[in-house]
């Protein structure tokens, strides 16, 4: 029978898993890749027309909280330039 007291210590070293790669710059460029793949599949499912000049701004972007916010927009935007607006400003007046 396996005592208690190493049955803590077993648990206490599958507990202490190295989390470091997750916030790695690695994982934060995956994160941004598989954020971009999603947001240029979701525009491309709602039928928004993507220029080459965004996509290739969307892929170019390297923040994932960037890319969630453009996702959230992308949701119901009916072009680019209102997934790219800064809060207040109008589809139409983005550049």
């Amino acid at each position: 029978m396996v005592s208690s007291s190493h049955r803590r210590t077993v648990h206490g070293h599958l507990m202490a898993v190295d989390l470091s790669f997750f916030q790695s710059q690695t994982a934060q460029q995956l994160r941004a890749e598989s954020r971009a793949k999603d947001l240029l599949l979701l525009l491309g499912h709602r039928g928004v027309e993507v220029s080459e000049e965004d996509r290739e701004r969307i892929v170019g972007c390297g923040d994932p909280d960037v890319l969630g916010l453009w996702f959230s927009k992308a949701l119901t935007a009916t072009s680019t330039a209102e997934v790219f607006a800064s809060d207040g400003e109008s589809g139409a007046d983005a550049g």
